[in-house]
């Protein structure tokens, strides 16, 4: 098993910055790939970016150039977000990819006000 625990989120205006931050515990060493998904009201949830094991990167087009996605050695996934829009409000939810399946974190919060 491996438990995902975001952190990072809340209230920006339009232009500013913020970074999320996933810590994962529990069997790591089972993981191929992080990244980060969201969710606005009425839509469904959406691939943000992701990161492989080996560091191969991939962005929704929306994001790509804004939000740069890394990953340390061990066990933490950031999304750095900068030039935020009001369109990138929505919950976004760190997953990782193991070998025994998908996990997702609770979520967290990100609001851009216009």
């Amino acid at each position: 098993q491996v438990q995902l625990v975001e952190s990072g989120g809340g209230l920006v205006q339009a232009g500013g910055s913020l970074r999320l931050s996933c810590v994962a515990s529990g069997n790591i060493f089972s993981i191929n790939a992080m990244g980060w998904y969201r969710q606005a009201p009425g839509k469904q949830r959406e691939l943000v970016a992701s990161i492989t094991s080996g560091g191969n990167t991939n962005y929704a087009p929306s994001v790509k150039g804004r939000f740069p996605i890394s990953r340390d050695a061990r066990n933490t996934v950031y999304l750095q977000m900068n030039s935020l829009k009001p369109e990138d409000t929505a919950v976004y939810y760190c997953n990782a990819v193991g070998v025994w399946g998908d996990y997702w974190g609770q979520g967290t919060q990100v609001t851009v006000s216009s």
